[in-house]
């Protein structure tokens, strides 16, 4: 019987820094890396490169734009808009808020809350199907002087804006440390535990500390029943979730918390009990060889994640957004 490997991100997708490398911990008086009017200047380039990128599925265009994780995210969905002959559509982000810490060295970085007016595509096609704009959680990093600023990454709030970032009084953020010892996780260990909580439950070991819900417990549940399904059908499938290498970014909150941007890698391997039992679909098409899988398939997914830290004794953390997309896979 041949199966669909899609079913894995259909299940989760829908339940679905640290000032970054080398970045000091910076205080009032750190000079803001831009100015609000310059920030939107940064915005407004973006949206018109990636849409001009989109139109053609021009990847060193992207490339200008974006840099990894994003970029690497989106190259692979022009891969599979190439397979499938499916266009983007040209949108444009509205009521923009933006959230610029003050810092002293590069990699320096900013945030920004916004709607997109039309959808750049299915990931978000879906959203403005039932009628309400997608939100977004950007954020840009400008990596040395002089470089252009580029999007790094771009989870979805999936219930409200981002909000409850905390502005100083001349409307400026603040980066968080990763080892904050005040904050009930610490930025710098958060990946490593949502990883543990996804691959081995919530009772795994250094799982704790984050509140169950549709990207955490949920989602656990549904791959260890996606895992029992395809068992029965003939394909054996193991998942590994690890912290990216990405850089984490953090910023501190109005209640002495920490929103955060990070990155899991999920690595999957379908091995097939019966030759040709695996076939390629969903977002893996452009990835791998069209068809049927004789015996195994490996892929690497990314997922970005914007999580709520709260300070100690005030709760678990809760994971408020997400963006996931396969970028590898490898059939034998």
């Amino acid at each position: 019987m041949r199966l669909r490997v899609a079913v894995i991100a259909a299940l989760i997708l829908p339940l679905s820094s640290c000032g970054g490398s080398g970045a000091k911990l910076t205080g009032a008086s750190a000079a803001p890396p831009l100015t609000m009017g310059e920030a939107q200047e940064v915005l407004s380039r973006y949206e018109t490169t990636n849409n001009q990128a989109n139109k053609v599925l021009d990847d060193r265009l992207l490339a200008s734009a974006e840099m990894s994780p994003q970029l690497d995210m989106d190259a692979a969905a022009y891969k599979l808009r190439r397979a499938t002959k499916q266009r983007f559509i040209q949108f444009n982000y509205t009521k923009p808020t933006f959230f610029i810490p003050r810092l002293s060295s590069y990699p320096r970085w900013f945030a920004v809350a916004a709607a997109s007016k039309e959808a750049p595509g299915s990931r978000q096609g879906a959203a403005q199907r039932r009628g309400y704009a997608q939100q977004h959680a950007l954020l840009f990093v400008q990596d040395k002087a002089g470089a252009t600023w580029r999007l790094a990454a771009d989870p979805y709030p999936t219930s409200k804006p981002l909000t409850g970032i905390a502005l100083d009084k001349d409307g400026y953020a603040s980066v968080v440390r990763g080892n904050d010892s005040k904050l009930v996780l610490q930025p710098a260990r958060l990946g490593a535990a949502h990883a543990a909580l996804l691959t081995n439950g919530p009772k795994a070991p250094g799982a704790s500390g984050i509140a169950p819900g549709p990207h955490t417990t949920q989602a656990y549940d549904a791959l260890k029943a996606a895992t029992g399904q395809f068992s029965k059908m003939g394909v054996d499938l193991t998942s590994q979730f690890t912290p990216s290498s990405s850089p984490i970014y953090a910023l501190r909150t109005n209640d002495g918390g920490a929103m955060v941007w990070y990155v899991l890698q999920q690595n999957e391997r379908y091995s097939a009990k019966k030759s040709g039992a695996i076939n390629v679909t969903g977002d893996l098409i452009g990835l791998a060889p069209s068809g049927k899988v004789k015996n195994r398939l490996d892929t690497t997914v990314l997922v970005q994640y914007l999580s709520k830290i709260p300070p100690k004794d005030k709760g678990t953390v809760e994971v408020t957004g997400t963006y996931r997309k396969a970028v590898h896979a490898a059939a034998s």
